[in-house]
């Protein structure tokens, strides 16, 4: 195991993990914000709906209310999920926002190849909200 592979592990097993079937059960809650960090050129054929678009170099800068990059929809008392292709990504995000002080955040284990791999639905990409 590399040490990105061992450093992802160890915060998968501290963090929520998500099944696609537990985020799916999510979608409905006006609360929850749904965190797509992939790239952009990733996104361009469509997210989990709902989900907003915060790229993995910039989501702590979209995701601090102090910076002026901060993205309307994001806030520390929210249940944020967040999710990349594959759920390595995702893991260290929710890691850095909990060091930003979110405290109610989880990822999709096995990311967006998960969910498509359960035939889960797609759509474009959406605003905060």
């Amino acid at each position: 195991m590399t040490p990105v592979q061992f450093m992802v592990a160890a915060i998968k097993a501290r963090i929520e993990n998500l099944t696609p079937a537990q985020v799916a059960a999510e979608l409905d809650d006006p609360f929850m914000l749904l965190v797509d960090v992939r790239e952009p050129g990733e996104t361009a054929y469509g997210v989990i709906p709902g989900a907003v678009l915060a790229p993995r170099g910039m989501l702590e800068f979209h995701a601090d209310h102090g910076t002026s990059s901060h993205v309307q929809g994001f806030e520390p008392g929210r249940r944020v999920i967040v999710y990349c292709s594959g759920g390595c990504r995702s893991a260290l995000a929710v890691r850095s926002l909990q060091e930003i002080g979110y405290r109610d955040v989880a990822h999709l284990a096995g990311g967006l190849n998960a969910w498509i791999g359960e035939g889960r639905p797609m759509t474009g990409p959406t605003t905060a909200r």
